[in-house]
């Protein structure tokens, strides 16, 4: 299996450099020669559907806890922009997409670097269902980054790592917790100033308004972000059945982005209301002009990660703005409780996803 794929190595210069123009045909071919690749495409599409109920969900929670939209009206909301986000964003920048190329290595055996990315992803899935069934907002993110991490490790060792890559995504989680909390402060500090005199009626009229439109903006920016992780694991496991362990980061093929755009939507559909329960409703109680503030610090935290190529997760930022929305008025208003518990989901997410990954992909690649 392995030589035909190395057979198929002067075709995949074009289709690799050119990503874009890979047609799903072209992908079917390959499939037929590298039977795994059916397996990687169906199972980025469950990691997708995953995040899509256990993440996603983050970005419009304070816009129902504040009942400026409606549960169902706010998901479907969430459902069409996370599609538009994860389509348009591809076209303005793919500096997420690099940094989960370069963070890792799987070159070596072209079937069992296949088998290692399989394994990454069904630790990364199983992580997500697990925390989706407790009401736990989990970051898919960084359970499909430990994942990943976990296969490449086995794959090749300490040197499967690239650690000026995988620093980003360190930056990226202290960042959206700092940034997050510190802004949604400051931001309904602002919000309560300026407003101070202004009549309280016509203020939350305004309020509404602006979260409609924050959730809309937060539903694309989550759809930019993780789209480009989870469609990078399906280009990564194209390349590597092409025998090239690093694929072009300039765009991705069409065909590949509707089918995740679908998948992240259809999963907030299905499980959205419970993650918003948890974020938006039992943490802590938000006012209108709270929720706007909360939603203008996750907005500016993840459009200057999806920017600057930081992996982030849009729970973080969402729930860490909460807390700092909360805070403003006093540490008793926040559930510190709930808070604890996603915090200790969140750090046990890297080891846990990591070894699953580990374990699986040594399983895996004896039958390589």
């Amino acid at each position: 299996m392995a030589r035909t794929c190395y057979k198929n190595a002067t075709r995949s210069c074009s289709y690799i450099r050119n990503v874009m123009a890979l047609s799903f045909f072209d992908f079917i071919s390959q499939a037929m020669a590298q039977p795994s690749l059916f397996v990687i495409l169906l199972l980025v599409i469950g990691v997708t559907a995953v995040s899509g109920a256990t993440d996603a969900p983050n970005a419009i929670a304070t816009v129902v806890s504040t009942r400026c939209l409606r549960p169902n009206v706010a998901i479907a909301l969430a459902a069409v922009f996370n599609f538009v986000g994860l389509v348009g964003m591809t076209y303005i920048s793919t500096a997420v997409a690099k940094t989960m190329f370069g963070m890792v290595d799987f070159s070596g055996n072209t079937d069992a670097a296949l088998y290692a990315l399989m394994a990454a992803m069904i630790g990364a899935i199983l992580w997500g269902i697990f925390c989706w069934f407790f009401g736990i907002p989990c970051s898919k993110s960084h359970s499909l980054i430990a994942g990943v991490t976990g296969g490449a490790i086995a794959l090749n060792g300490l040197a499967g790592v690239v650690p000026s890559e995988w620093a980003k995504v360190i930056y990226g989680m202290v960042f959206s917790l700092v940034a997050g909390f510190l802004l949604g402060w400051l931001f309904v500090k602002i919000i309560e100033r300026v407003c101070k005199h202004v009549n309280r009626q016509a203020a939350n009229h305004a309020f509404t308004g602006i979260q409609d439109v924050c959730a809309v903006a937060l539903s694309f920016l989550h759809g930019a972000q993780d789209g480009q992780k989870f469609m990078s694991i399906a280009m990564l496991g194209i390349a590597l059945s092409f025998g090239n362990s690093t694929p072009d980061s300039n765009g991705f093929p069409m065909w590949l982005m509707i089918t995740c755009s679908l998948a992240i939507s259809l999963g907030t559909i299905v499980g959205g209301k419970r993650i918003i329960k948890s974020v938006g409703m039992d943490m802590v109680k938000l006012e209108k002009y709270q929720g706007v503030a909360a939603n203008f610090s996750t907005t500016f935290t993840l459009l200057f990660a999806s920017l600057t190529g930081m992996p982030v997760s849009t729970g973080h930022c969402n729930t860490s703005a909460i807390m700092g929305v909360g805070a403003s008025k006093s540490f008793k208003r926040v559930n510190w409780g709930i808070a604890r518990n996603m915090v200790l989901a969140w750090v046990l997410t890297f080891p846990a996803c990591g070894l699953i990954g580990f374990l699986l992909a040594n399983l895996f690649m004896m039958f390589a």
